[in-house]
């Protein structure tokens, strides 16, 4: 039954690690978006993106509720949005994506495949996520990239979002996002995948920057060990609180996007908390505070629709291949 053991999910408070989790986070995300307000921030999404967001746009009218006040409130510059990552702007976990495109560039084997294929199965079938569980993954990806460097890996990043992640983005949640960016405000991804990939999503996405999980770097080689620990949970809600004191923002103001009951913390500090595609715990605390909710898993709201997204054979099966290989073997 111990191999079990990750299923069961942990309530968990903030450490000093998780704090400094969530401030390195910050910090980097600030330079990051500096970084991208003279380059590439200018250049906007991917070419062909528009008739995609025209699409996504169109989507989340129709599902738009029209006795809520208008929200975003355009002009209010104290404002900004937080959105979870995986299962929430992207189907599946970035992680499992990022290991996928590894796997296919030879960074382990494909005999390590087969004993977590079904972990991800789970995850794409039941939408739950498991802090120990996503910890192992992190782990083993720190073994696979320690000695690499930074700039090689952010490139590899650029071509594994091109092949696996692109096309896993929800256009409602895509069109959420725009409407804060529309409003003038900054949007943010917080995510526990590396801070690299997650910054190459949002870039990919015309967002402001993002907040991950930052890999311990000296002179642009990883050495293999994290920056406090992963950015999840409570850390997430570190490193919202820490950008949002950096950046002068309201909180009170401040939205935040999830579908996970490991991100109340981070839901519970903004004044717009919203339930994305909710796992059964998010849902029902959603329901008891009287958040709003929005499942595209099924192309309606989840105020009306309670199920769980179903995963093709082919989801499942591209799943397998992005297991990250747990205690890899280098060639």
């Amino acid at each position: 039954m111990a191999a079990l053991g990750w299923l069961t999910p942990r309530r968990r408070s903030a450490t000093a690690r998780s704090v400094l989790a969530g401030e390195a986070s910050a910090e980097a995300a600030r330079k990051t978006a500096q970084a991208l307000d003279g380059t590439d921030a200018d250049a906007g999404p991917p070419a062909g993106s528009e008739e995609a967001a025209e699409a996504a746009a169109a989507e989340a009218a129709a599902e738009a509720e029209p006795a809520e006040p208008e929200f975003p409130v355009a002009g209010d510059d104290l404002a900004a949005a937080f959105f979870d990552l995986d299962n929430t702007v992207m189907q599946g976990a970035a992680i499992f994506h990022f290991g996928r495109g590894l796997y296919k560039r030879e960074f382990f084997h494909r005999r390590e495949l087969a004993r977590f294929a079904w972990q991800q199965a789970w995850f794409r079938l039941a939408g739950v996520e498991d802090p120990e569980h996503m910890q192992d993954a992190r782990d083993s990806a720190l073994s696979i990239v320690k000695g690499h460097k930074v700039s090689e890996l952010m490139s590899i990043g650029e071509e594994i979002y091109d092949e696996y992640m692109a096309e896993r983005i929800w256009p409602g949640t895509r069109a959420l996002a725009q409407a804060h960016l529309d409003a003038g405000q900054k949007v943010w991804l917080v995510t526990a995948a590396p801070v690299e990939t997650a910054t190459i999503i949002a870039r990919r996405l015309g967002l402001t920057g993002a907040l991950g999980t930052v890999a311990e770097s000296v002179d642009g080689i990883y050495t293999g060990r994290l920056v406090g620990e992963p950015l999840h949970g409570p850390a997430k809600a570190e490193a919202v609180r820490a950008l949002a004191a950096a950046e002068g923002l309201d909180l009170e103001r401040c939205a935040a996007y999830s579908d996970s009951h490991n991100d109340i913390p981070m839901l519970s500090l903004v004044g717009h908390p919203y339930a994305i595609n909710p796992d059964t715990k998010l849902r029902k605390h959603a329901r008891a505070h009287d958040w709003r909710l929005r499942d595209y898993r099924t192309g309606r709201k989840a105020v009306k629709v309670g199920v769980p997204a179903a995963a093709g054979v082919g989801a499942i099966a591209g799943g397998a291949a992005a297991a990250i290989a747990l205690h890899r073997r280098r060639k």
